[in-house]
Formats: C-alpha cells, structure tokens, sequence
C-alpha cells in the first residue's frame, strides 16, 4: 500500500523536541549563586555580573564556544622555509571569546582592584558564569590569577609585567611585552617522570649572570604537561644549585628575540579542546628567578591554591549549566502523556540534581569569600587552607556523576554532539578535567591531611559550623563529630572520608542561611541522615519538590 504524499510528510514533521538554552541571562535566573553572594557580601553590585550572565548566554557566545571546541589549536612547528616558529594557530572564536573574559576580569585584576573589599568573590561569580558558556579558554585566564602574586616574588619582573596582566584589552600577538595591550601567563610545573611529585623534576637550571630583571639562568629539559603555550610567560619549576626553584620564562625576551621554548606536540585530550596543552622542551631557555633558590616547592603550592580554587568554581558552573539544560529540554518534551519534568521519577532526578548544584555553589563562593578577607581575619584563612583541597576534592568529584545523570535527562539528544543540546556532551567530556588538573584526589586528601594538623584547625571548622547548631539532628550529629576526627586524624586512609564528611557539613550549614527550609531539609535528609540511594533521582517521599525545582530554574 502506498501512503498519500500528505501523510508522508506528516511522518516528516519535526515536533515535542525542546528549544536550544540559549538567549537567556545566566545570572539573573541563576537565585543559588544570587543568594550565595548576597550571604557573604549583602551590598555587593551585580550590574557587572548581570551583564556578563547576558552576554554568557546569548546565542552568538554559544556558537563561538562550539566553534572553537570544534575547530582544536594547531600546532605550527616550522615555516615553510624551515624556520623554527613553535606557534600554536586557534580558530577566531577562540579569540572572541579570550577577549570577552579578559574585558571582564576575569584573570589577575582582583590583584589590582581591592576597593570593593568582594574582589575575589565577585570574580568568582563571573568564572561560574563564563563556564557555563565555555570552560577550555579560561585555562590561561586561571593561571594568569593564580601566578600573579607569586610574580611579586620578583620585584623588577613585577613592575614591568603587573599593568599588562591587569589589563583587560586582550592582544593575541607573540610581541615584546612593552608592545602589547595585556599579557596572559601560564605554568609549566610536572615532568613525565613525576607529575604530581614535582621534587622528582629534572629540569636544570643553570646561572647565566643579573640583568636588570634579577638572578638569570639558563632552562634545559622538559615540561609534559604546559598548557596553554601561548601565553605570553610562564612560571616554571627547575632544578638551581640550591634545589627545586621557581623562574619567570617569558616567550619572548627583552631584546625581542624569542626565546628557547620548543613546543614537542599538542596533547590529544578527552575534553578540553578549545584550549591547547603541550609537551615542551627548553634549549637553554633564558629564565629569572623568582624568589630564593630552593623555594619552588612553597610557591608553587601558593599557585595551585588559586588554581584549585577555580576547579571547584568551574565545575560549579558546569553542573548548573548542565542543570539548566535538563531543565529546559523537560519542561518542553512531553512523554507518556506528560511533560518530562511532570513525571514523579524525572522530578526526583532533577530536585536531587538541583540541590548539588545549589551546595556546589554554595561551598565554591564560600571558598572564594574567604580569599577576600584571608589577610585580614585569622578563621578565614584557616577556612581558605582547609576548604580549599576540601572544595577541590567533593566538588569535582560529583561533577563527572552529576553530568551524567543530567546527560541522561535528555536521552539520546544529550549523547549528540551537534547542535545546542551538544553543550551536554561537551560538559560531560570537561567534567573529569578539574577533578585531575592540580592535584587529584588523593592529592588533595594529602593536601587536607597538612592542613588538618594546624593547632587551631578543628576549632575554626567547630567555629564554622557553629550557627547551623540546632537546625537538623544530622548536621548536629556530623558537625559534632568532626572536630574531634580532625583532632584524632592520624592515616592517610581516612583522608579522603574526613573532606566527604567536611564539605557535606559545610555544604549544610551555608545551605541553612542562603536557601529555603526545604533545600537545607532535603540536603540534610538526604546527604547527612542516609534517606537517600546510591543514585541521583532517590530523595525520600516527604522532600518538597516544587520548592526545590522553583527554585532551580524559576520558570
């Protein structure tokens, strides 16, 4: 039997698919962040964060953010006449959206503007927002934070470098720094034989004389992981006569010539493909010295302090993101009779989503709050040294798991990499990133282990967890028992349990004074009281979950 040609192109017509997340402001519908900000800075302007929500979630930005995932960097080793060149060639999206993060400073100016007192919270929020439209790019964005005070350690270095990387008028070019409207910086830290022991290092480090900048010295080995080669200079670890020391290697010299840098290859990665990462060798690079000799150990753990600080922001931002989505595709796509989000089992699955997303935020800019008054308030830098590996380790440990319960709210559209519901496939690819990058897990459960044996740690955690007493028997319960574990915490196997159990509990007790009674309950009777499986999408009968889903993503 032949159907009528009008039937056939009935079959044909394309219906109950959802519309791209896009053209919305990111902040403005973001109430978790809002609410977080208002906790810890409650006259804090947000015009700026306003704007940047806009402009993260337009559609022009999300085409760039694909056409740069899709279009990789290309590793150009020579011209064609044979030259040595070791230049990195990126798609223009790539560009466009470099000079959107820089334009709202999102990379060294908290260093530059303390006025406001909320600097580092403020960029904080905008790192969420900018992840959530594209991560990659923001990898040179994040090292030119985290080595800027660091560079301090070299005065001459710094009174030539500090305006260009709190300049927000970003400048592609390879050029002489004196030439360029801004400067980006990265790091150059693990070596194939040791990774994460960067004591294991083999690179040298040879003096070579002073010169304006300072102690000069001559680089020779290797970095297996530098990312972003691009940057302008990088600070790298090397092995001087008086041990591991930190340098200042910059890509091009004072004479304008270019330095020794010889990129090996780009690497092939899982996620991550806007931004390119490298294996490099030094020819006897030319290097400055950054602080003493034998002081690279020290330093570099003061780096990775703000790097592991934007791990946890940017997998804050990818769980909402990838909230968002799922929200917005069921409250459009209809199955057995029903929107998706109307079915009992899909609301359980998005309400548990919507309350880890809700804590990440929470525990992220709480960590960022205290990076603002560390200077000036002994707990807050107590709260900075513990919850820095704390954040680092549960927030990016959720965040692979969490993407792929969100990828599944979609089904086989989140699984597709074309088009806008692509974002889901490109989420849960850059998920496992942060978890890894500066330290994994074990390493920041290490890192707790030192942070822990301060005299003073189990009072500030007591101190912290102080005004949720009272409001649920679980968190009394946990908050009770911590201090005493810190206290008593004396093997490397318990680590990882004891930064579980710490973020939880503060995860509950920011939860009680930035969201409403029926967040802080259900997180609580789930995460600390046990009613709750070993999935997402398992809250217990009595959680309210119209208030939690309203709350998400208001409609």
């Amino acid at each position: 039997m032949t159907l009528p040609t009008a039937s056939l192109a009935r079959t044909h017509d394309v219906f109950n698919q959802s519309t791209p997340w896009a053209d919305v402001n990111l902040f403005t519908t973001n109430l978790p962040l809002q609410d977080a900000l208002r906790l810890h800075a409650p006259g804090l302007g947000v015009a700026g964060l306003t704007a940047l929500g806009a402009e993260m979630g337009s559609a022009e930005m999300l085409t760039h953010a694909r056409l740069a995932n899709t279009h990789k960097p290309q590793l150009r080793t020579h011209d064609r006449f044979g030259h040595r060149t070791d230049v990195v060639e990126f798609h223009p999206s790539y560009h466009a959206l470099m000079c959107a993060a820089l334009r709202h400073g999102l990379h060294a100016t908290p260093w530059s503007r303390q006025d406001t007192g909320h600097a580092h919270m403020e960029r904080a929020a905008g790192f969420m927002l900018f992840t959530e439209a594209e991560p990659s790019v923001l990898c040179p964005v994040s090292m030119s934070y985290a080595v800027t005070p660091a560079l301090r350690g070299n005065s001459a270095v710094w009174a030539d470098w500090s305006k260009g990387l709190a300049s927000t008028q970003y400048d592609p070019r390879l050029a002489l720094f004196s030439q360029k409207s801004a400067l980006t910086m990265g790091m150059g830290m693990t070596e194939k034989q040791g990774g994460s022991d960067v004591r294991a290092n083999t690179t040298q480090a040879v003096p070579d004389g002073d010169d304006a900048w300072g102690a000069r010295y001559r680089i020779t080995g290797h970095k297996w992981f530098f990312s972003a080669p691009m940057c302008d200079a990088f600070l790298i670890l090397a092995q001087a006569p008086g041990g591991l020391t930190c340098f200042f290697l910059p890509r091009v010299l004072p004479d304008d010539t270019v330095n020794a840098i010889r990129i090996q290859r780009l690497k092939d990665k899982l996620g991550n493909h806007a931004n390119a990462s490298s294996e490099v060798e030094f020819i006897g690079a030319m290097a400055w010295r950054v602080g003493e000799e034998g002081r690279g150990v020290a330093q570099i753990l003061e780096m990775g302090t703000m790097t592991r600080l934007d791990c946890a922001l940017g997998t804050s931002g990818l769980m909402r993101q990838a909230l968002s989505i799922a929200l917005h595709h069921t409250r459009q796509r209809s199955a057995f009779g029903k929107k998706l989000i109307e079915q009992p089992l899909m609301r359980n699955v998005l309400a548990d989503l919507a309350l880890e997303s809700d804590a990440a935020t929470a525990l992220s800019i709480r960590l960022a709050s205290a990076f603002d008054r560390k200077e000036k308030s002994e707990h807050e830098a107590l709260m900075a040294r513990l919850l820095t590996p704390v954040a680092k380790f549960w927030v990016c440990k959720r965040g692979s798991v969490f993407a792929q319960e969100a990828m599944e709210c979609l089904g086989g559209n989140g699984y597709v990499e074309e088009g806008g519901e692509g974002v889901m496939a490109r989420i849960y690819r850059e998920m496992p990133l942060n978890s890894i990058w500066e330290g994994a897990g074990n390493i920041m459960a290490l890192d707790l282990m030192r942070a822990v044996r301060r005299a003073d740690a189990a009072a500030a955690l007591d101190a912290e967890l102080a005004p949720a007493r009272g409001a649920h028997p679980a968190l009394d319960r946990l908050a009770g028992a911590l201090p005493l574990r810190v206290d008593a915490m004396t093997t490397e196997a318990e680590a990882r349990r004891l930064a579980q159990d710490v973020a939880l509990a503060v995860q509950a007790a920011l939860l009680l004074r930035s969201a409403p009674g029926a967040v802080f309950r259900a997180f609580c009777d789930s995460r600390l009281s046990g009613d709750w499986g070993y999935s997402f999408g398992t809250l217990g009968a009595g959680v309210n979950l119209d208030a939690i889903l309203d709350r998400a993503l208001p409609a």
